[in-house]
């Protein structure tokens, strides 16, 4: 049986993510070999946890380490580029959560038109630069979005591919009442708000879905070609002021909290992706599909496979309920397996398979560079109040 090595680079939320659904991998053998993080104790706890074999004073010293395979990139968005261009120089298979790559660091003094049109220009750059580092290298780039391996995603195309109709409209969303990393206040950090932290779930399935039904088609690939997007920023508007206290996150800087996009695709199609930092409520995930002759609705979260109800605050002590809820007392959808739901073990699962046999990912760099384009086209989109081509 095949072993792969993987090794860390930050020990936050998204490599707990990960980590435990590597543990569930089967037919390949994963060796958790290595981490490590900013804060050395961290990475320290993060070995303790989950069993890995060694920890690393820096991400440098982990891609030198001939016992690692396959890095997993857990860290801000704005330092996926440059780890990512390393890893693969270094011969490493890269694991990089979403989005690939952006934009980041300061304007330079630009504002509305000008810096849209600077921020897709350097995005695209960087695009480039990880692609030809991947390609050079001859490794593998394993794009982690959990929406094309959550199981409702994966029914809707093997149904799609029964029934033979053709998409014509795409709907999808996630949304939640606003992260509470500091980074995420800021766009020079962040490389944009929510359409960029919460939008490319929905906007990699819809790409994904339209791809995935030209191969089944036997049709030549269909392609994202225009974006036409508004955003707003909730919590510079009087309306916000005006109601005081809010159970919505408002320590925004100066980013969207909320974005709405329209995909037009070469076929004529077209996917409406919603993304926004003002719902309640927990995690909003869901899309669906109108085509031909069917329709298609995914409700990955909140799923109410489970309901509870306890009007104690302490009534279910620690235990894990439902992402980013606000309160733990009334009625609330109890996720029994949060993660199998969302795809989080298939998608290690693929990765796995695709470095063991030598194969492409099923979500890979052509998916992640996509999403990167969408994005900045959009953010184009919004500040010159038009549809732009792709």
């Amino acid at each position: 049986m095949k072993t792969v090595s993987v090794g860390f680079i930050g020990a936050g939320f998204s490599a707990h993510l990960h980590v435990e659904g590597l543990k569930k991998v089967y037919g390949v053998t994963v060796r958790l070999a290595g981490v490590t993080a900013t804060r050395p104790e961290r990475a320290v706890a993060f070995a303790k946890a989950h069993g890995v074999a060694e920890t690393f004073a820096t991400w440098q010293d982990l891609l030198a380490s001939p016992a690692i395979d396959v890095v997993c990139i857990c860290v801000p968005n704005g330092l996926h580029a440059e780890i990512a261009i390393a890893a693969a120089r270094a011969g490493k298979h890269v694991i990089c959560e979403k989005p690939m790559t952006g934009a980041f660091g300061p304007s330079n003094g630009l504002t509305g038109v000008a810096r849209a049109h600077d921020e897709r220009e350097r995005a695209l750059a960087s695009i480039d630069a990880i692609r030809g580092a991947v390609h050079k290298a001859g490794v593998l780039f394993l794009y982690a979005e959990n929406w094309v391996y959550a199981p409702a995603m994966l029914k809707t195309k093997r149904l799609l591919e029964t029934a033979k109709g053709a998409i014509i409209d795409i709907r999808a969303e996630e949304s939640h009442s606003g992260s509470h990393a500091l980074r995420s206040r800021r766009r020079e950090t962040a490389g944009g708000g929510a359409l960029m932290m919460l939008g490319s779930h929905p906007i990699g399935a819809a790409l994904h879905l339209k791809d995935y039904e030209a191969q089944v088609a036997g049709v030549a690939p269909i392609r994202a070609t225009t974006v036409t997007c508004e955003t707003r920023a909730f919590y510079d508007t009087e309306a916000v002021r005006r109601a005081g206290h809010s159970w919505i996150v408002s320590d925004w800087q100066d980013v969207e909290t909320w974005a709405n996009l329209i995909i037009g695709f070469s076929d004529g199609s077209q996917a409406v992706i919603s993304a926004s930092f003002a719902m309640l409520g927990g995690v909003r995930n869901t899309f669906e599909v109108y085509t031909t002759n069917a329709v298609y609705r995914g409700n990955m979260t909140p799923n109410d496979g489970l309901l509870v109800y306890t009007p104690d605050p302490q009534g279910f002590g620690n235990e894990y309920l439902h992402e980013k809820i606000e309160t733990r007392t009334g009625w609330i959808t109890a996720a029994p397996d949060e993660d199998w739901v969302r795809g989080y073990p298939q998608e290690m699962q693929d990765f796995m398979e695709a470095i063991a046999s030598a194969r492409q990912p099923v979500s890979g760099l052509t998916l992640a560079a996509a999403v990167v384009d969408v994005i900045y086209a959009a953010y184009q989109s919004a500040e010159e109040g038009r549809r732009v081509s792709l």
